[in-house]
């Protein structure tokens, strides 16, 4: 009971340690913690990976956040994020000439960040802006099953009118 106890608090303590800003996750390189700021921009690269970008003038920034695009089921929609505080929870690894974290799953993600809603099911990735929720791209006209062919009338009203006339 003693030894639960004592790994409670631990685990407590670990957790309501306070994150890094965005400027001291550059010095923390190879430290699993947490960093929290602003997400300002979402970049989308070709590959269809995403960053989130926390200044304005990303080239000077010292830190950012990466979602390859094979995480993104696990992540959610991370396009949710742009505008949003964020807490996120993970090894600060560099990444060129800047720190940077692998967002791998969304309970890395703490406090209001933590509830972006996933992906729509008919997101693709390499389909760079064609998804747009509510509109569907069907066919214009509906295909029929292999079983049925459609069988064409060879008389008209006309002529079977006049068939019974005569």
């Amino acid at each position: 009971m003693l030894r639960l106890t004592v790994l409670i608090l631990l685990f407590s303590s670990i957790c309501s340690a306070k994150c890094l800003s965005v400027a001291q996750a550059a010095d923390k390189i190879g430290a699993e913690t947490c960093v929290s700021g602003r997400v300002l921009s979402l970049t989308s690269l070709p590959a269809g990976h995403f960053t989130l970008n926390f200044c304005e003038n990303q080239k000077t920034c010292g830190f950012s956040v990466v979602v390859f695009r094979d995480d993104l089921r696990d992540v959610g929609d991370v396009r949710q994020l742009a505008g949003k505080d964020i807490e996120i929870h993970g090894l600060i690894k560099e990444y060129g000439s800047r720190a940077e974290i692998v967002l791998k799953d969304v309970r890395q993600l703490r406090g209001e960040s933590a509830h972006i809603p996933r992906l729509p099911k008919a997101y693709d990735v390499s389909r760079h802006g064609n998804y747009s929720a509510g509109s569907f791209y069907g066919t214009k006209t509906p295909k029929q099953s292999k079983g049925t062919k459609s069988k064409k009338q060879s008389n008209s009203v006309d002529e079977i009118e006049s068939a019974m006339q005569d």
